[in-house]
């Protein structure tokens, strides 16, 4: 270890937290799933006041809405803290966007199903980067690393019959042909 090389490559500079955690996780469709619980959640109990005119979308349903708007919130905060379970939850935001089309005012007056739709979309579809493999720098002073492997005949023979196993070839008695091969028939 040199003076020049940091002590330590997992830790990320602090200007920098923020962007490896981010793109670790299927950020955007947490936050997208997040903003959908918003009109969701609001509108069955949200009036409007203009001066005195109270402009009030209660709904009878006013409950389930409630309950989607706080199970959306939940899955977006899941996507970003939990992102193994992303498949789920977004299939789950997927889901409640659906359900909220008739139980909250046409899904938060749509703008909340689209966001839950979209956020859903993004979660089921993101999946982490390869981890990237670090080469010493100081070894290959800024020439180019090329991988090259050549394999003789002989490697490349082993590998081929290592995946294919060997059949036994004896002499056919009433038991082997009765049994197909080893292949057995139900009729």
């Amino acid at each position: 270890m040199s003076a020049e090389t940091p002590a330590s490559r997992e830790v990320p500079k602090k200007e920098n937290r923020f962007k490896v955690w981010r793109q670790t996780r299927p950020f955007w469709a947490g936050l997208f799933t997040i903003i959908a619980s918003v009109p969701i959640a609001y509108l069955p109990y949200g009036d409007v006041r203009l001066g005195n005119i109270t402009l009030a979308m209660a709904t009878t349903a006013g409950a389930g809405a409630l309950i989607i708007g706080v199970l959306l919130f939940t899955l977006g905060l899941t996507m970003w803290f939990q992102p193994v379970v992303r498949v789920f939850a977004g299939i789950a935001a997927i889901v409640l966007g659906l359900v909220s089309i008739p139980v909250s005012n046409f899904g938060g007056l749509v703008i909340g199903f689209l966001f839950a739709l979209v956020g859903g979309g993004m979660s089921a579809a993101w999946a982490p980067a390869p981890p990237v493999e670090e080469t010493d720098d100081a070894e290959h002073h800024g020439e180019p690393v090329t991988f090259e492997k050549t394999v003789d005949a002989s490697e490349a023979q082993t590998v081929m019959a290592a995946g294919v196993p060997e059949q036994a070839h004896g002499p056919a008695t009433d038991t082997t042909t009765d049994a197909n091969g080893g292949r057995n028939s139900a009729g």
